[in-house]
């Protein structure tokens, strides 16, 4: 008798399992509901589906000697390790008070276990959430929970002779059923997790691809040409259904549905877009409302809405359209985020060209020395490696990426302290790091007294890119770059060491010259004369190295401390 119950019990999990899977996997409800900070609706709706799962499974369960052996806990654990203690209470309260009202000697003990089921699977929900947990303590938690259904129903039950006699034929297997049913249904989880993980690292990819193909158009900031162009890219790159692109005024560019009314050089429409421009904050309007046109028949249902920002103003948006209401999933929201970052990046870049033309001939080279295509592109092409094999490396060197470039538009002043630096190098660092894995090693060993001290900025970046760029092009083991500093009398006396492939001699004065070494980026020969120009002749940088032995870079400043 007890293997037949088994063997109804794991049927009738494996429906729960296959509905969970279609329920999951094949639709975006739960992508939408799981990858959201969860507002109070959003908690209604996993407390309503969690109960009727509950609920359901005491239907799905086997009528035996007055009572109902069940696989009612499947809903409200995994609603618990979902949703928290409110979710998983919640839906066990549902699956609970409903077995309640069906009666039996059973009934309040039954009612009682279920409901803190769910409030367990919310308690663990704080430790090892469900994207968290793994297969075998999922597994465990459900013996757990069910093994304590057991208890409850034994002393709770009356009689309690009969009690016993119940646990003892369905024990073994409800606590099979239910601890398997929540392992598949975490299973589910787990694998929806990963397919949106690798939809997130394809988005990323998408990102980096319209940056690449929209950097020669934005050259000339953004205008009605350039908005097109770019919104074309966008669109025929990503799955939206139009693409809209707005200045603080009026719209520059719209491709997509809607070009019938949503024209260039018209005045913004959408309530949306104003919000963002007054909130400077990525916005998701999630139905026809929300997006706000006044068009009664415009087909744009749902949007993501993000800023473009030029020294933390906003100065326009850019917003990626579809056509069914409640549709914009979180991967469309990182790839909106991406896409303003990077188009941002790229029309400071562009700002800051336009400012170096009105600028004597020695500011302009100092600013556009500040931008370094090569470095821009091959850490594109390292962060696009990662974005499929690892996409939190790769969201992470993003992220390093646009703040290194941030730094750098914006420390356009005459000094930083020796920590401002170190931060805007250790940006630089970490993608060159991501290149070269376990074969690139830095050590920072510079005491606290000395970070206060000013200096030129973007002095120590071009040495360590020199450094790591030529002197360990060839280099097959490991190389270190160390970098130390020292107080001598009234001078700052910084020095970078590594082991690379050395200089020969008659290249080293040639390295300080002027216009030598440009293709490093901001070069040791500008970072020189900048030096020698703010702190006088007597400062500078001096290079000893030996062929095959590595460099010492010797960077000489007086001592100011902030």
């Amino acid at each position: 008798m007890m293997t037949q119950l088994l063997f109804d019990l794991i049927k009738s999990m494996a429906v729960v399992a296959v509905a969970a899977r279609l329920l999951v996997m094949e639709t975006s409800l739960f992508s939408r509901l799981t990858s959201r900070r969860l507002q109070k609706k959003y908690k209604l709706l996993l407390i309503v589906f969690f109960g009727l799962l509950s609920l359901s499974g005491t239907y799905l369960g086997i009528y035996i000697h007055g009572a109902y052996a069940n696989i009612r806990a499947i809903g409200a654990v995994i609603g618990g390790l979902l949703g928290g203690p409110l979710v998983g209470f919640s839906a066990g309260l549902i699956g609970g008070l409903h077995r309640y009202f069906l009666g039996g000697f059973t009934a309040v003990a039954c009612a009682l276990s279920t409901t803190l089921a769910g409030l367990i699977g919310g308690l663990v929900y704080y430790y090892r959430s469900y994207d968290k947990i793994s297969l075998l303590e999922s597994f465990v938690l459900g013996v757990l929970i069910e093994s304590l259904e057991m208890l409850l129903v034994a002393y709770l039950s009356q009689p309690f002779y009969e009690a016993v006699e119940l646990v003892k034929i369905i024990a073994l297997p409800m606590i099979t059923s239910n601890a398997l049913g929540i392992m598949l249904f975490i299973n589910v989880l787990h694998n929806n997790q990963k397919k949106r993980q690798e939809l997130l690292a394809l988005q990323s990819y998408k990102a980096l691809k319209i940056a690449n193909q929209t950097i020669s158009y934005l050259r000339d900031g953004l205008n009605y040409d350039s908005a097109l162009e770019t919104a074309r890219i966008i669109l025929k790159i990503t799955e939206v259904n139009a693409v809209s692109i707005t200045d603080r005024e009026k719209i520059l560019a719209h491709c997509g549905m809607g070009e019938d009314h949503h024209q260039a050089g018209e005045a913004m429409i959408t309530r949306a877009t104003k919000e963002v421009l007054k909130t400077a904050r990525l916005t998701v309007a999630a139905s026809k409302e929300e997006v706000g046109c006044p068009v009664k028949n415009c087909t744009l249902k749902s949007a993501v809405i993000a800023p473009l920002k030029h020294n933390n103003d906003v100065i326009g948006v850019i917003k990626l359209y579809k056509d069914q209401e409640d549709s914009i999933t979180e991967v469309d929201i990182e790839l909106a985020r991406g896409i303003s970052r990077l188009l941002s990046t790229q029309l400071q870049i562009s700002n800051l060209e336009k400012q170096a033309q009105l600028t004597t001939e020695m500011e302009l080279k100092a600013l556009q020395a500040q931008i370094n295509p090569h470095f821009l592109f091959n850490a594109l092409n390292t962060i696009s490696s990662f974005c499929r094999t690892n996409p939190q490396a790769a969201r992470g060197l993003l992220i390093k990426l646009a703040k290194f470039f941030r730094q750098t538009l914006k420390e356009n002043k005459g000094s930083v302290t020796l920590q401002e630096e170190l931060r805007s190098t250790s940006y630089y660092i970490e993608i060159e790091k991501a290149r070269f894995g376990s074969k690139l090693e830095i050590e920072i060993e510079i005491a606290d007294e000395l970070l206060n001290c000013q200096m030129p900025p973007f002095v120590l970046q071009p040495v360590v890119e020199n450094a790591i760029k030529h002197g360990f092009a060839n280099k097959t083991d490991l190389g270190k770059i160390t970098m130390t500093a020292e107080r001598a009398e009234h001078n700052l006396l910084i020095y970078v060491q590594d082991n690379g492939a050395g200089i020969p001699a008659e290249y080293i004065k040639n390295i300080l010259q002027p216009g030598y070494g440009q293709d490093c980026g901001i070069g040791i020969s500008n970072a020189n004369q900048r030096i020698q120009k703010i702190c006088g002749t007597e400062y500078g940088i001096d290079i000893d190295s030996q062929v095959g032995q590595g460099t010492i870079v010797k960077i000489k400043l007086p001592l100011k401390v902030n």
